[in-house]
């Protein structure tokens, strides 16, 4: 199928002349991105259509609130485009271009400052890796890596599976969401993802799919056709207001994931990124959420963790009563925070980690590998 690329709010003919004039002072601040395929899923009669949401863009996207690097990633950064923020994982920005600008980007800084971050000549960032044994994994993003050419991902993957260390390659992608046409309709993509993807050393594709509406036929024939060439698929999604906030949403967006092979990886606390406010949720209510929403779901799809991306790691919300939050480092970048557990007392106007001020106790396992 021939899938149409649209970069320009005004090209939008679903819009009204008084939308698009309006929507030109958010498109001047924030750019805006679709294709043709992803805007025909949505209702344009419902004014509150999910799809619509995730990439048209609103006014309220103006307001000032948040930073454009959240989550501090410049402080992990020691090549351009190459963050090592946790022992074992790298991660490479290879491309500031996406499918579709997803109206909550926590990377929206790419798109405004272009080439700034990311990488075209590779080779600086590999001889980083060949130097750090510890890197295990390797994460490929942007951006959206499979908007790259063939060819030109290919040379990357290549390249990281020349050194030996590396045994997981992950692609950060929601192309399989925006355009499954991308998957489907490139039998050399699959044949990369079959030579390199082996038995002893997995491709891993992160999707992203944050709404049950994304999850179409199209889509389901593009993972299907991962899963065959042996890539290995996990999603992850920002909790929405209005998109995904509602308990029943989730589980849908859960469990049909699980039915289809994709395991369901992390929930994210949006993160306080600038234009972001009107998607945020506040952390308690989000776990309520997320509660409800795995507890009507099967085993299989409740492996995935509702967690921040700190500046200082992945915080999980692990638990909350009624007084006191509880929270827990799923990973982290200081050794003296791996595993640490912190109890707060409940904020429930708290968007984000540092917006807890009360510290009740916290306990850190004594225990090294």
């Amino acid at each position: 199928m021939a899938v149409t690329y649209i970069a320009k709010i005004d090209k939008v003919k679903e819009l009204t002349p008084e939308e698009i004039e309006k929507l030109k002072k958010v498109e001047e601040k924030f750019r805006f991105r679709a294709n043709s395929y992803y805007l025909s899923l949505i209702d344009w009669d419902n004014p509150d259509d999910p799809i619509r949401k995730i990439i048209i863009p609103e006014e309220d996207e103006l307001e000032e609130w948040g930073a454009l690097d959240a989550s501090s990633e410049s402080t992990y950064t020691v090549a351009k485009g190459l963050q090592h923020k946790y022992k074992d994982t790298a991660l490479f920005l290879v491309n500031d271009v996406c499918g579709g600008f997803c109206r909550f980007c926590f990377r929206k800084r790419l798109f405004i400052n272009v080439g700034a971050e990311v990488i075209r000549d590779i080779t600086p960032q590999l001889d980083y890796i060949k130097n750090h044994r510890e890197i295990t994994n390797v994460l490929l993003t942007g951006g959206d890596p499979l908007l790259l050419a063939t060819s030109k991902l290919e040379n990357i993957i290549k390249s990281l599976r020349e050194i030996e260390h590396v045994k997981i390659i992950r692609i950060g992608t929601k192309m399989v969401a925006f355009n499954p046409y991308r998957i489907i309709d490139d039998p050399e993509l699959l044949k990369v993802i079959e030579k390199y993807s082996t038995d002893e050393k997995k491709i891993y594709i992160m999707t992203q799919f944050n709404h049950p509406k994304e999850i179409t036929k199209e889509a389901i024939k593009a993972v299907n056709m991962l899963l065959k060439a042996g890539a290995i698929l996990s999603n992850q999604t920002p909790l929405l207001k209005g998109i995904n906030d509602k308990p029943e949403i989730l589980a849908e967006l859960i469990r049909k994931l699980s039915f289809i092979g994709v395991t369901p990886y992390y929930v994210f606390q949006n993160r306080p990124v600038l234009g972001n406010r009107k998607f945020a949720v506040p952390i308690e209510e989000g776990y309520t959420i997320f509660t409800k929403a795995v507890m009507n779901v099967s085993g299989l799809a409740k492996r995935l963790r509702y967690a921040m991306s700190h500046k200082t790691g992945k915080i999980e919300i692990a638990a909350l009563t009624d007084k006191y939050i509880i929270f827990k480092y799923h990973r982290a970048h200081a050794p003296e925070n791996a595993g640490k557990v912190m109890i707060y007392k409940r904020n429930p106007e708290a968007l984000w980690f540092d917006d807890y001020t009360e510290l009740i106790d916290e306990y850190t396992v004594p225990y090294k590998v």
